[in-house]
């Protein structure tokens, strides 16, 4: 294992770039899919209110907590970057 790791050359530019190109879209697909969360939701309250037998209260139910989880978990995202932004600008240059 030692000659294979001394012998294949390490390309960590890719690593790096490819990380920060794909930051920008694994946060707009999370924002996309915490959104449909939450479509989804006021789909299925609303079908539950007209009475579509179909959907069940815990239907109902679930859609809303899980909605509910993807936002808590939105804004917690959100707190620690405007955080971590504060600590960067309060750094002595």
């Amino acid at each position: 294992m030692s000659l294979e790791a001394i012998a294949k050359p390490q390309n960590n530019d890719n690593i790096v770039n490819n990380t920060t190109n794909n930051f920008g879209d694994l946060l707009s697909n999370a924002l996309n899919t915490v959104n449909d969360l939450h479509k989804d939701a006021g789909k299925k309250t609303t079908a539950f209110e007209l009475g579509d037998r179909s959907v069940t209260l815990a239907d109902v139910m679930i859609a809303r907590s899980k909605a509910g989880i993807g936002s808590d978990a939105a804004i917690q995202i959100r707190n620690k970057a405007i955080e971590g932004y504060k600590e960067i600008m309060s750094m002595p240059v």
